[in-house]
Order: structure tokens, then C-alpha cells, then sequence
């Protein structure tokens, strides 16, 4: 193999995990039907995504495929108090939208993530 073959998959292996190493974590709010807010972060690059909120009682998490192009994606989410749901969420933009939180117990609740999120 020629030195320039080698240098060149140095490089581009190099670059590989450079890209695969990024990630961007942006602020989430979730905010319930009486006014409880819980604060967080998403955090994607492209080997996933994945979201953490909390009230400092309770954290609710989960993680979907951030590849996924569509404007409007579901999630899984699992709380720590046992409850369990579906985020549905639909971006403004690839760094801000919101959505709704429905829970196994009949919870719901708004879903901010991005620059409205920061107000909150």
C-alpha cells in the first residue's frame, strides 16, 4: 500500500470520528396541565438523540432517530415515578418546535424544545 493511500484513510477515518463525535445539546421544557414546568436538554448528533427533563422530583426521558426527516416525530418516554407515554413533537426549525406529552396515567402536557424553551 502506498503512503498516500495510507495518509488518505488516516484522514478520512480521522474526519469520521470527528463528525460521529459532534453533538449538539439544546433546552426542553415540558410544561403540565397546572402549570408544573420541568427543564432539561436534548442532546443529538448522529449516532442518536436523545431528551432529559426534570421537576427535581421527577425525570422524564427518552430517545428517537435523529435522522428521521419528518417534520413531526413520536417518541417513547419513560418517567422515574413509573409512568410511561408518547411525545409528539413538530419542528419549527431543525433546533426548535414543540408538541404534546401524553402519559400512561391521562397526563398531558406541552413539549417546548429550542429558543422557547430558554424562556421558559
Amino acid at each position: 500500500m502506498s503512503l498516500g493511500i495510507l495518509i488518505r484513510a488516516g484522514l478520512v477515518t480521522s474526519v469520521s470520528f470527528l463528525i460521529l463525535g459532534c453533538s449538539m445539546t439544546i433546552p426542553v421544557a415540558v410544561i403540565g396541565q397546572h402549570g408544573e414546568i420541568l427543564r432539561g436538554t436534548n442532546t443529538v448528533s448522529l449516532s442518536g438523540g436523545s431528551f432529559s427533563v426534570t421537576d427535581g422530583k421527577v425525570t422524564c426521558a427518552g430517545s428517537y432517530n435523529p435522522l428521521n426527516d419528518s417534520q413531526t416525530i413520536t417518541m417513547p418516554v419513560t418517567c422515574t415515578d413509573g409512568r410511561t407515554g408518547i411525545v409528539t413533537a413538530t419542528r419549527d426549525s431543525p433546533t426548535s418546535g414543540g408538541g404534546k406529552v401524553r402519559l400512561s396515567d391521562g397526563t398531558e402536557a406541552d413539549f417546548i424544545f429550542g429558543e422557547a424553551a430558554k424562556r421558559i
